[in-house]
Formats: C-alpha cells, structure tokens, sequence
C-alpha cells in the first residue's frame, strides 16, 4: 500500500477528509514564505503543467498557475482538461509534509474531474494564500462534508499524472508516471487493487471516495519509464 502523502496524489479529495486539528510534527511544521511555492518563470510552470498528460490531450488543455490569490488561467483550453502543478496543502491536512515548498506534483484532469474534484483544492489554495490558520481550514472542511456540500467525483473522473518533473515527497520523489481514476467509495478488491504483481493502486481518502492509481510504462513524452529487458 502506498502512503497518502507518497503519493501527493491523493491530494485534491484526500485533504477534505482530515478531522483533527493538531499540526503534524516533523520537518515542516509551519508555513513557508509563499514565494518559496511559487516558479520564478511563468513559462516553466507553464511547461510542466502540460508535462502530466501527453501533447495530445495537454496542448489543448486549460493551464493554471499560482498567482498571489490563487490559480489563475495562464492558457486558456479547447478540449476540457485542466493542467496545472499541485502543492503541499494538497496532502490531509495532518501530512508532516503539508507545508513542504519542494512538492510539485503535475496533474492534468479531464472534464468530469475537473467539475467534481479540482475544486476543492483551488478552494484550499484560496483559504492558503489568505493565511487562513489549518485548523479554521478544518472547520470549514468539516462543516462542507456535513452540508454536503462537497460533491461525490463524477462517473469517469480521472487525472493524468505522466510527468518526469516533479516532486510528490521527500520519501517518493516523483514515484512512476500514472493515471488516476476518482469515484464513490469502491471495494478495491473489484480491481484487484494492491495485490502483489497488479499495477493498480488504491487509497480510501474518505467513507465516500476511493482513489485508483495505474501505474504506466511510459511517461507523457513517450519515454519508456522503466528499464527495458533484453
């Protein structure tokens, strides 16, 4: 089983799910400056955005970056997907890495994922970005899942997450190019999920939502992303 926070994957669902409000103790107790999260050129952010999917789907698609507030359009798309580089406050809110500048992590979401999942981390992002202390994030969290206000994924959510670049974790780096699929609580044993030998991960990041992980053999620029046997 992979750790929620090995894989900044989890990330836009899995930090809605957390109930406590004790920081977690470790390396990045605190915030850093915002500048520390932000890329010092536009047009590499830019870039890696669209690294997470291949040029087919990314070429086309909406690209976001970090602005001051939070993301903003810096291309506008055609087909529906959104791109952008996720940070550290995409992890539960109780991750001892919630706060680490190094974490990047490209996602590239098609439209159903786009509706029912992005939002909730760009409303994260805002609530970041305005100082708003973790544990009135929590509250504000909490009250949402109760109102229902935090919508179940969509049929067919998923993201691509096919980039070299990046940086889930200091424990993973930038793991293994995938694709991740978002749905209403599911029994993993439907995909055979985390069997010895399966390329499919999954993670319950609430009751309502699991998360399934494929890994894949290439990354987005068509490299093959393991060694070949000869």
């Amino acid at each position: 089983m992979i750790r929620a926070g090995a894989c900044s994957l989890i990330l836009l669902l899995s930090a809605v799910t957390q109930t406590s409000a004790k920081e977690a103790k470790g390396p990045y107790p605190t915030p850093a400056s915002f500048e520390q999260f932000r890329f010092a050129n536009p047009s590499d952010e830019i870039a890696m955005a669209r690294s997470a999917a291949p040029a087919s789907i990314s070429n086309d698609a909406e690209i976001l970056t970090l602005g001051s507030q939070g993301y903003e359009t810096a291309v506008k798309g055609k087909n529906g997907f959104v791109c952008l580089i996720q940070r550290s406050w995409g992890d539960p809110f109780d991750d001892p890495e919630f706060w680490n500048p190094k974490v990047r992590t490209s996602l590239c979401l098609n439209p159903a994922a786009v509706r029912s999942v992005l939002p909730s981390y760009l409303e994260i992002t805002r609530w970041v970005l305005s100082g708003v202390p973790k544990a009135t994030m929590i509250e504000r969290t909490n009250a949402a899942i109760a109102t229902h206000a935090i919508p179940d994924p969509l049929p067919g959510s998923m993201s691509y997450m096919m980039s070299k670049q990046g940086y889930i974790n200091d424990g993973s780096g930038h793991w293994h190019p995938h694709v991740m699929f978002f749905m209403p609580h599911t029994d993993s044993a439907a995909w055979g999920a985390n069997s010895p030998g399966v390329p499919v991960f999954s993670q319950d990041v609430s009751p309502q939502v699991t998360i399934f992980f494929v890994v894949v053999s290439k990354w987005s620029d068509g490299s093959p992303a393991f060694p070949e046997k000869h």
